[in-house]
């Protein structure tokens, strides 16, 4: 796959030749490092700081160096070069590992509320052979083929011409200039029913876009089979004006989430309001939020199956405040659950990679331990479970749980369990083994 540089969350870049094999660093040729280092630079967003995306540094002997943190997707440099982001899930950087993680990351992308439906699921995807922008873009256009086929909305458009013909209303004015030598014509104002509306306009603009921008056979030919459904309509010349008389009502509702990713498309955007000036684009995901969701999914899919639906499981919580006077500082744990009339029992995921060294107490950090505590005392619950991804130096830890024994019967226990996220499903069923079956 040329042009294209894959990495993973974490990983540290260098342009220095002698660290082409180093097992410590990614060598990137100095063209494009300067590239990306310029693209970081010039980043703009009002909501979101540079640092939690990627940062430059400087190492004695190395040089400049670029680390990427934890977010994951594809950056497009200006020259057209791309470098894909994976997550940190599988050890080895071979051919194969790398597929393996780009479908275990798409399964979890499936989760965010951006991308659920049918026409995101990955297996219909050819995902080893191709990079994720173009999977972004077959996942676009697999969203247009679907509101192609429930139909293409027509809308009443306020036109002006000059007709042979009495039409809607005469245009007096205009009609005095335009029409003094010639009698026999009517300047109008009518409104016509056409399919020539905003928000057709901006999928057609999209979709001429990403014809200059895909290097895929195969989304070449279904651009170019969907541009030929759309040859009644205009393109966008005026996109933030179109974008403004967006209207989805319920009517329009298929139309929602193909507008979400051409807004994505058409103005550089990225789920995190990540883009560059004019040095290259990205789609970049907080991993964080990639994470909880996918667990939050499968939870709630999982344990309420599993229970009989006597397990009530709720994503982002917000049924307490850390002070109630004034009510301040909401709770929000990642999942709650319920059982008849036991406490809850509280599951908050961490994207994060814990070590096998006590002494360090495993990487968990001492803020994710407050908060634990928080959320014990104000949901009246003992039982707590931090959720981290599985990695293979995790293996020889042994089950983690620390207690707070507070007298009179009253403790705090947080258990720390790992999602093994190439076994997903048997990994949570596990869990809710674990937590309501076992003794």
């Amino acid at each position: 796959m040329k042009n294209l540089m894959e990495v993973r969350e974490f990983d540290t870049i260098v342009c220095d030749e002698r660290y082409i094999d180093s097992p410590y660093f990614k060598y990137l040729d100095e063209k494009h490092f300067k590239e990306l280092e310029q693209f970081i630079k010039e980043y703009s967003s009002e909501e979101t700081d540079i640092l939690e995306f990627m940062s430059i540094g400087f190492k004695r002997s190395v040089g400049t160096t670029i680390t990427f943190h934890q977010y994951v997707g594809i950056i497009e440099l200006q020259s057209g070069f791309q470098i894909e982001v994976l997550p940190k899930v599988t050890v080895n950087d071979d051919e194969g590992d790398f597929a393996i993680t780009k479908r275990i990351f798409l399964n979890m992308l499936c989760c965010l509320k951006e991308f659920e439906g049918k026409s995101f699921h990955s297996a219909s995807l050819n995902a080893d052979r191709m990079n994720l922008y173009e999977i972004f873009i077959n996942m676009y256009l697999q969203e247009t083929r679907k509101l192609v086929k429930h139909g293409i909305k027509s809308a009443y458009i306020q036109k002006e011409d000059n007709l042979k013909f009495y039409k809607g209303k005469l245009m007096i004015s205009r009609h005095i200039r335009t029409n003094a030598a010639h009698k026999e014509r009517f300047y109008m104002q009518y409104d016509e029913y056409h399919v020539n509306r905003p928000e057709n306009r901006l999928i057609k603009s999209t979709l001429l876009k990403l014809q200059k921008l895909t290097d895929s056979t195969e989304n070449a030919k279904e651009v170019r089979q969907l541009l030929h459904l759309f040859e009644l309509v205009d393109p966008s010349i005026n996109i933030d004006k179109d974008f403004a008389s967006v209207h989805v009502g319920r009517d329009m509702k298929h139309y929602e989430k193909v507008l979400q990713w051409t807004d994505i498309f058409l103005r550089n955007k990225s789920f995190t309001t990540f883009s560059g000036k004019k040095t290259g684009t990205a789609l970049l995901f907080p991993m964080e939020q990639v994470f909880e969701a996918f667990v939050a999914k499968w939870v709630s899919r999982i344990f309420t199956d599993a229970s009989n639906g006597t397990v009530r499981v709720t994503a982002q919580d917000r049924g307490y405040y850390l002070f109630d006077s004034p009510r301040k500082f909401r709770l929000r744990p990642d999942i709650v659950l319920r059982k008849a009339q036991e406490n809850a029992i509280i599951l908050d995921t961490k994207w994060k990679c814990l070590k096998p060294d006590a002494r360090i107490n495993y990487g968990i950090s001492q803020a994710d331990m407050y908060q634990m505590y928080a959320y014990a005392k104000k949901y009246h619950t003992s039982e707590i479970w931090l959720i981290y991804p599985y990695y293979e130096n995790v293996k020889g830890i042994a089950p983690l749980c620390f207690t707070a024994d507070e007298g009179e019967n009253q403790k705090v226990t947080v258990r720390v369990f790992f999602v093994d996220l190439a076994d997903y499903r048997n990994s949570i069923q596990y869990l809710y083994d674990t937590i309501f079956l076992e003794e």
